[in-house]
């Protein structure tokens, strides 16, 4: 599923990351990596979402949201 997608207060892996190189490359700086768990703090209507990873808070817009693949966390991970 997609970023934007996902259930505020559950965190979820970085599954996939599928925007422009310059977008990727500074999401992987951020620290969103593939297999990275990510907690969805907030989202809005318009596709924007507040998530949480490493302990730092990222804002991200729509258009980066949807390029961000997700899957559920296991309880062990």
């Amino acid at each position: 599923m997609k970023l934007h997608e996902g259930e505020i207060g559950k965190t979820y892996i970085v599954y996939s990351v599928m925007v422009a190189d310059t977008i990727t490359r500074r999401l992987e700086a951020l620290g969103v990596n593939e297999m990275t768990p990510v907690t969805l703090m907030n989202k809005k209507g318009s596709g924007t979402v507040i998530i949480k990873v490493r302990g730092t808070r990222l804002a991200l817009g729509r258009r980066i949201s949807e390029g961000i693949e997700i899957r559920e966390a296991a309880d062990h991970e």
